[in-house]
């Protein structure tokens, strides 16, 4: 059919140009699509959408999304990637891969909540029953593996409370059990310590890591996406599959932000974490605060750990993300707290973290531990994530914030 026997509109959509190859820019280009076109039946029949070997389908990958995978799997070690739409979407995505009825699942008590929330909701509904291990004692977690045990959820730190687990030895029970590890990689962004070279020699390392992708990879609080990542072909499928029949995907603009912000991850999360060490360690010389969880100070709980996985990096400074938590006195009341908390100015009331701006929470811990947590001190605790601002400002922030709550005590 001659071109100029068709219809205007038709001539818009069916466009002959196509641009002259060889374009380079810093940023990879935005691939949208949800139809892929194929050049004839049989490369329609031929291609392959599990293996990265062609284009199938939008949900199945485009350039856009198979480059962000390739990164994310440099930055933490692994072999092959999943990108989801949250974080959680990853912990989901990963136990709806591996449990069937019948199977256990073990987390720790201070893992992510919306994740043990999961594991209680929908994975019960299924038939996958779980237990909370204590994630300061690896002897505990031993224990608690049965023949039913086909997961064990890791996070380093835990949430909230920010304890360090001994990583290490955790995986190694694991392994010697035979029971698949999955690490909420989150904190340590590939940044801190390697989820799958914890040793150094390539000997130990977890099976998949999940990051929720919102926070450090992103930078910007404006972004939810989460991964989940392998070096095993045979679990990465796995994945993939359960991946496939959810239907999920991410947006090229989400994948694209998360690109042009990758580049910069490794300055980005220094920066957070020199600020939130140096404000963590003016607070603890406060009276008001009775104690600071931080795992990279002396006498947190867990640091010892810490120090051993990620004590190593950046010329043995150490690596850590931009969050801590602190516990006020006992003898403020949590009204007191909260009004400490609405009188910041810098910092925002705000869920997430790893952003440009300082978010602060107030949060009931007693009601998201199962058993007894003696290492942490009687009082109200409040977490804070440091963002990008000066540090000299925020701690005026905070230390005029304490001054209006807590003048009168």
């Amino acid at each position: 059919m001659n071109a100029h026997d068709t219809d205007l509109t038709t001539r818009i959509v069916h466009h002959p140009y196509i641009p002259p190859a060889g374009f380079e820019a810093p940023q990879p280009g935005v691939f949208k699509a949800s139809t892929v076109i194929f050049p004839s039946v049989a490369a329609m029949r031929s291609r392959e959408w599990k293996d990265k070997s062609g284009y199938t389908y939008g949900l199945h990958g485009t350039p856009t999304t198979f480059i962000l995978e390739e990164r994310l799997c440099t930055l933490e070690g692994g072999l092959q990637c999943v990108l989801v739409p949250s974080g959680l979407a990853a912990i989901a995505n990963v136990g709806l891969a591996l449990l069937k009825p019948g199977d256990e699942v073990l987390i720790p008590d201070n893992a992510y909540g919306p994740g043990k929330d999961f594991a209680k909701g929908e994975l019960a509904r299924f038939g996958v029953t779980h237990a909370l291990y204590d994630p300061l004692a690896p002897a505990d977690l031993a224990a608690r593996i049965s023949s039913a045990t086909r997961l064990v959820w890791l996070e380093a730190p835990g949430s909230v409370s920010m304890e360090f687990p001994d990583l290490i030895e955790q995986v190694r029970i694991c392994r010697a059990r035979g029971v698949i590890t999955a690490l909420d990689n989150t904190w340590g962004a590939g940044l801190a310590f390697q989820p799958f070279d914890l040793t150094g020699d390539g000997s130990l390392g977890v099976d998949i890591s999940v990051q929720a992708l919102t926070k450090y990879p992103s930078g910007g609080g404006d972004v939810l996406m989460g991964s989940a990542i392998t070096r095993d072909a045979g679990l990465h499928m796995k994945i993939k599959l359960t991946h496939m029949r959810l239907g999920l995907g991410v947006g090229a603009n989400d994948a694209e932000t998360v690109l042009r912000a990758l580049p910069s991850i490794a300055l980005r999360y220094r920066a957070h974490d020199g600020a939130a060490r140096a404000l963590a360690s003016w607070l603890q010389g406060q009276p008001a605060i009775a104690q600071v969880l931080h795992p990279a100070l002396p006498g947190a709980p867990g640091h010892v750990h810490w120090k051993a996985l990620c004590g190593a990096v950046n010329g043995g400074e150490g690596a850590a993300a931009g969050l801590f938590s602190v516990i006020f006195d006992a003898r403020f009341s949590q009204p007191q707290v909260d009004a400490f908390c609405d009188s910041l100015r810098l910092f925002k009331l705000g869920y997430s973290w790893g952003g440009p701006m300082s978010l602060v929470v107030p949060y009931d811990i007693g009601s998201m531990r199962s058993r007894q947590t003696p290492h942490l001190k009687p009082g109200t605790l409040v977490r804070f994530s440091v963002g990008l601002e000066s540090v000299e400002d925020l701690q005026r922030d905070l230390q005029q914030a304490m001054q209006q709550a807590f003048a009168a005590r």
